[in-house]
């Protein structure tokens, strides 16, 4: 059993939805070493079951053990409960315990009746129908026990045996808790709407279904009734128990949809919190759902979100501060609150200060911590995110990256959404929709609080100008050249909270920054946060690496001059880092690789970079989640370093190979036999894919003996065929590297890839889809005129995906290519279909860099145009503005597109082609004038 048996830490605190209780599926508790209750296994299970007193006591004695914080008494106690599991009335006695045995303290009784959930969770199938019946009847008899906690048990109890599958077998469930509501004794009517509360939020699809004969129908009008109650707690329960219908629009509510409103407004200014709470949130729902029936009242229910948003009750303000968010999505946005935006703006602001209780929690007085170790429950789990092949384009490096800099990142450490994130979320989407006009609210309050002496204030300020970027960016320029040198200053404020949230808020100017002429800006920002880099705050660390990652990745080659700087800093952070920063060290040192590229192929950097890279390589195991960032980082280090890396490939290449083979032995067993084996964490062989994919690229040729001695081709050949898509996407995105790298070895696996590429040009899976595209068009290259069987196998798809709207830019270049390639090497095949794809062709490919890739497509586009002239030519305006986007090309390609030009006019004739050139805007005709004398 692991070290903490999962099901006692469950059973410790009443949350709602814990787990089932963990069993190691490898070991059966020894029954002859186990004392047991005399339980008999025959015994009659009517209503007057009785316990057998000596069974009772045992079973008393063994819930309050589990009440123990000694690790070793749990888990004896984990394993008394597995093994008294195995006799159908043990469940009798954990009812009898929480609804009869009046005498015991109520943590007690409770903890029996969590044991009871989770075993209707984990084995309610296997129960007698004697013992589900005695259950049922104890939960309905005692849902108003006069204390609030045994109420609760029994409510949850309820909705988890209705959960099973049960409202359907439980007929008589749903009117007796409606039943109960009118009951005159409060308890009563308490804890039959919380249960009915739990099973609305549990089974409200299939309380809107046709399989119980729709319930809600009498049961919506009914919670209406209570909106009125003179209790707050039945208050806030009625409206929690409809909220629970709005967003999927149930048709039971709709109907009397008027009458909610209506009553919602009733209790807007109730003097229960949790009452208010739920009108906050009812109405940000119906915001979505039905905002025809909320704009008459639109001013108003504005003004009375404002009054929330500042409620002195935090959880109001959080639900109301939501209010804004939901609206920034909607169309009428700005004309709703174009006349509240000087009263909404500094309500926002305020919410993003720290509140006390958020600087306790943050530790927010601690200023120097980097020598205390992690909590380990502190480092969140990291996902990988899986190669996807993209295009450079003219404009900006790569396109079509998700933003990663987002509201989330200046206080991990409140995981828990507050009012100051949602606040600062608002703020920014508002500011993505109403742009600089928002300015005029914002400005004169920055104004104060950036130089404002308390120190949470000013802080407050900067996380305000970090919200605002994105949207009144434009705006902002004219104040940058005097805040940034203000805020690179506060990156050395005594207050640790102060210099974390400025390295986030410069992060967001960094576009800005690398604009401008480097000594001025760029420089000292570098250099400031490079110390911060350093800082003796782990917070600080962590937010100084995010935000150099972000100016990483704006200043790509202007980072060059200063290398060996900042090398210095972050492998001196290695030796300094507590576990937490350091995978976020891996992500600042990997994306320094992205972005200066073979610029750090150079012995010294090598010599400063590696050693310590190579020694975390060393000590990590293959089984440690940390190999993640890490492999990540190597693969970007790998694709840079080039030649530079080879002195460290072969261990790192057969390490790779070993951890696919590893997990899909793993994936193999747990196949054929779940309930002995795990499934495998596929991370695991993704990453080690993406990294070999690292490897390939970075090495080209190199690689060819280390793909000689490996088993790789047969690995790769059940990941193409694995059913997680991210598995297949890395796969097809090492194919296409090593099919540049040593084709040699690929190529005897053609036939049986190609169907598989052929099956995986799913556009619905888009970056598996565009791995796949990408993949093909290598294989074309290398195999040419051979590549003429498998044509069809793809060509109808490819051309789907090209015409398809709203798919991806990067889909569409890489299909683009993908077609011209295979135009390229069989001409004949593919230049029938011309007319059907010649227009998406060309302005999918219009604005991408000039590269291989594109001289390759653009010699297939003018090849197949031999074949085909036909097919060109009502598109040929398309063909002309493609051919204009070239900077550079090759002389004999630059040839080719002279030949098809003028060719084309010579056709229609001198007139025809004036009229013809007359359509084209001003730039393309003098472009195409100058380059190809048309």
């Amino acid at each position: 059993m692991s070290d903490t048996p999962r099901a006692l830490l469950l059973f410790s605190s009443l949350s709602r939805r814990p787990a089932s209780p963990g069993r190691d599926k490898n070991k059966r508790p020894d029954s002859d070493s186990l004392p047991l209750p005399r339980f008999s296994v025959t015994a009659k299970m009517e209503c007057a079951w009785k316990p057998d007193e000596q069974g009772l006591q045992q079973i008393l004695q063994l819930l309050k053990e589990s009440q123990s914080p000694d690790t070793s008494t749990q888990r004896s106690v984990q394993q008394r409960l597995e093994q008294l599991n195995q006799f159908p009335d043990f469940n009798n006695y954990l009812i009898f315990v929480l609804t009869k045995l009046k005498s015991e303290d109520e943590p007690t009784r409770s903890l029996s009746g969590l044991i009871l959930k989770n075993n209707v969770k984990a084995h309610y199938q296997n129960f007698p129908p004697g013992v589900s019946d005695f259950i049922k009847s104890e939960c309905l008899q005692n849902i108003g026990d006069s204390s609030p906690l045994i109420r609760a048990t029994v409510g949850i109890l309820i909705t988890t045996i209705a959960s099973k599958g049960e409202l359907q077998n439980w007929p008589e469930l749903l009117p007796k808790l409606c039943q109960l509501l009118d009951s005159e004794d409060y308890n009563t009517c308490e804890g039959a709407f919380g249960a009915l509360q739990k099973i609305c939020e549990d089974s409200a699809k299939v309380l809107d279904s046709d399989t119980l004969d729709r319930p809600l129908n009498i049961m919506i009008p009914k919670f209406l009734q209570f909106f009125k109650h003179s209790s707050p707690k039945i208050r806030s329960h009625a409206i929690a128990c409809v909220n629970q219908f709005i967003i999927c629009r149930t048709q039971a509510l709709m109907l009397h949809i008027d009458a909610f409103i209506e009553n919602l407004f009733a209790l807007a200014t109730d003097e229960e919190p949790e009452v208010r709470k739920n009108v906050c949130r009812a109405l940000v729902m119906l915001l979505e759902v039905r905002l025809d029936r909320l704009l008459p009242h639109m001013h108003n229910i504005v003004e009375y979100m404002l009054q929330r948003t500042q409620d002195q009750d935090e959880n109001v303000a959080l639900e109301a501060c939501e209010f804004w968010l939901t609206l920034a999505e909607q169309p009428v946005c700005k004309e709703v609150l174009c006349g509240h935006l000087s009263k909404l703006t500094p309500v926002l602001v305020n919410g993003m200060k720290y509140s006390e209780i958020d600087i306790i929690m943050l530790k927010g007085d601690i200023e120097e911590d980097e020598a205390v170790p992690d909590n380990e429950q502190d480092i969140r789990p990291r996902f990988h995110r899986s190669r996807t092949v993209a295009q450079q384009h003219e404009a900006d490096g790569i396109e079509d990256q998700d933003d990663d800099d987002d509201l989330d990142d200046d206080d991990d450490a409140i995981s828990d959404w507050n009012l100051r994130k949602c606040s600062a979320a608002a703020l920014d989407v508002l500011a993505n929709v109403f742009r600089d006009d928002l300015l005029l609210h914002i400005l004169p309050l920055l104004k104060e609080l950036l130089f404002h002496p308390e120190w949470v204030v000013k802080e407050s300020g900067i996380l305000v100008l970090g919200a605002i970027a994105e949207g009144c960016m434009q705006g902002m320029i004219p104040y940058l050249p005097e805040l940034i040198p203000h805020l690179v200053e506060c990156l050395s404020d005594k207050k640790a909270l102060v210099r974390s949230i400025t390295c986030w808020t410069l992060s967001r100017y960094a576009h800005w920054v690398v604009s401008q002429p480097p000594d001025i800006y760029l420089k000292p920002l570098m250099t400031e946060l490079l110390k911060r880099i350093l800082d003796s705050n782990k917070r600080v660390q962590e937010a100084a690496c995010s935000a150099f990652a972000t100016l990483e990745e704006e200043a790509c080659t202007e980072l060059v001059p200063y290398l060996a700087f900042i090398l210095d800093t972050l492998v001196f952070a290695f030796n300094k880092y507590q576990h937490k920063n350091l995978l976020i060290l891996y992500d600042a040192i990997g994306t320094l690789a992205d972005s200066v590229g073979h610029h750090l192929n150079k012995p010294e950097y090598i010599q400063m970079l590696m050693p310590p890279l190579i020694q975390k390589w060393n000590q990590l195991k293959d089984e440690d989640k940390d190999l993640f960032p890490l492999l990540e980082c190597l693969s970007s280090v790998a694709t840079a370093l080039q030649s530079g890396f080879l002195p460290y490939c072969e261990p790192v290449y057969q390490r790779c190979v070993n951890l696919v083979q590893k997990t899909l032995a793993q994936a193999m067993l747990y196949q054929s036999q779940p309930e002995q084996y795990e499934a495998p964490d596929k991370d695991f062989m993704i990453v080690a894919l993406d990294l070999l994919s690292g490897l390939a690229e970075g090495l080209g040729g190199t690689i060819e003996q280390l793909v000689a001695r490996s088993n790789i081709l047969t690995l790769m050949y059940q990941c193409m065929q694995d059913k997680m898509p991210e598995v297949r996407q890395s796969s097809f995105a090492l194919l296409g590297d090593l099919t540049k790298a040593c084709f040699q070895h690929v190529k005897p696996c053609i036939a049986d890839f190609m169907p598989i590429l052929g099956t995986n040009l799913n556009p619905e899976f888009i970056s598996v889809c565009n791995n796949a595209t990408w993949a093909i068009g290598e294989i074309a290259i290398q195999m040419g005129p051979e590549m003429q069987p498998y044509v069809a196998v793809v060509l109808h798809q490819l051309v789907e995906i090209i015409n398809r709207p709203n798919t991806p830019k990067t889909l569409l270049e890489n299909t683009a290519i993908t077609i011209g390639r295979l135009g390229y090497v069989c001409p004949q095949e593919v230049a029938p279909m011309l007319q059907q794809f010649i227009r998406p062709w060309c302005t999918s490919l219009r604005n991408i860099r000039d590269n291989e890739e594109k001289d390759s497509a653009f010699r297939g586009i003018c090849t197949m145009i031999s074949v085909n002239p036909g097919g060109v030519v009502q598109d040929f305006i398309f063909f002309c503005d493609a051919v204009a986007s070239w900077v550079n090309p090759k002389e004999d390609l630059r040839d080719m597109f002279y030949k098809i030009l003028h060719g084309f006019k010579n056709q229609v004739g001198e007139e025809n082609w004036r009229r013809f050139s007359d359509q084209f805007p001003m730039p393309l005709k003098e472009r195409l004038a100058t380059f190809y004398g048309v």
